[in-house]
């Protein structure tokens, strides 16, 4: 998927600096909060999944592939470098958090 993302941006001009492609992304992780919430009328309603809610996702997941394609960071690399990281704390502590 990030080589998906680099050849678009690649093809549309869309290259931009790291400062750049981080703000986007904490940004586009927003709106799908704001989604999230008007999807529960902010905590009167059980939570129901809906298109708009998929769509920002999808953007959070073009903001994240393009972050990593500018930070030359293989995303597939770092996921599976993290779920490593998560079960070796699982088996030896039964819990994935760091407990900082």
């Amino acid at each position: 998927m990030q080589k998906l993302v680099a050849d678009f941006i690649n093809e549309y001009g869309l290259q931009s600096d790291i400062e750049t492609r981080y703000i986007d992304l904490i940004s586009e992780v927003g709106e799908l909060g704001k989604e999230i919430l008007k999807s529960t009328n902010y905590g009167k309603q059980d939570f129901c999944t809906n298109e708009k809610i998929a769509n920002e996702l999808g953007d959070c997941f073009f903001s994240l592939f393009a972050l990593c394609h500018e930070l030359k960071i293989d995303s597939k690399e770092a996921l599976n470098n993290a779920l490593l990281k998560y079960k070796t704390r699982f088996l030896q502590k039964g819990e994935i958090s760091s407990g900082e």
